[in-house]
């Protein structure tokens, strides 16, 4: 089993392929995000989350979603420009994955396999599901969609503080 996210690659929303080593030493807030939920209106709190901790080493990472009731359905160019028009986001976004079943991106098998959801579950259940990670790459807490990030900053301020996870 994989030991941390520096281990995988993904494709960002303008079809680059990149090394998540890449985060190397960095805290990662990674997010399934859609566009199109009721919780959409996360993506503000999640770029001022970025604003405020990006220079003590936060990156958020988007890895937009269209397998919850289908509300992402727009091409990866409507959606980054749909990012920054409406919540000015600047953090890195990513194409298109499937965060549950057979094509599910191998970095979001490992983080649903080191972090378990309600009672165990391996399954994401819904847009906005956010995985913390430590600067060393290990997965350290799971927050549920309802989990608005604005309540993550304990969280995210102790593994920036953290050498490790």
């Amino acid at each position: 089993m994989s030991k941390t996210i520096y281990e995988f690659s993904a494709k960002t929303i303008h079809g680059k392929e990149i090394s998540l080593a890449d985060y190397k030493g960095r805290v990662v807030l990674a997010v399934n995000t859609a566009s199109k939920c009721g919780f959409t209106p996360q993506y503000a709190g999640l770029q001022k989350l970025y604003e405020v901790y990006r220079d003590q080493g936060l990156v958020i990472l988007g890895f937009p979603c269209n397998q919850f009731a289908e509300q992402e359905p727009s091409s990866e160019t409507e959606i980054a420009s749909f990012c920054s028009l409406n919540y000015g986001v600047t953090f890195p976004l990513f194409a298109k994955v499937d965060v549950n079943g057979q094509n599910t991106h191998p970095l979001f098998i490992f983080l649903k396999d080191s972090l378990r959801g309600f009672l165990g579950s391996r399954t994401v259940k819904w847009n906005f599901t956010k995985f913390l990670v430590g600067r060393d790459g290990k997965p350290i807490k799971r927050f549920s969609s309802r989990m608005p990030p604005e309540k993550l900053k304990g969280a995210i301020e102790r593994a920036l503080q953290s050498l490790g996870g």
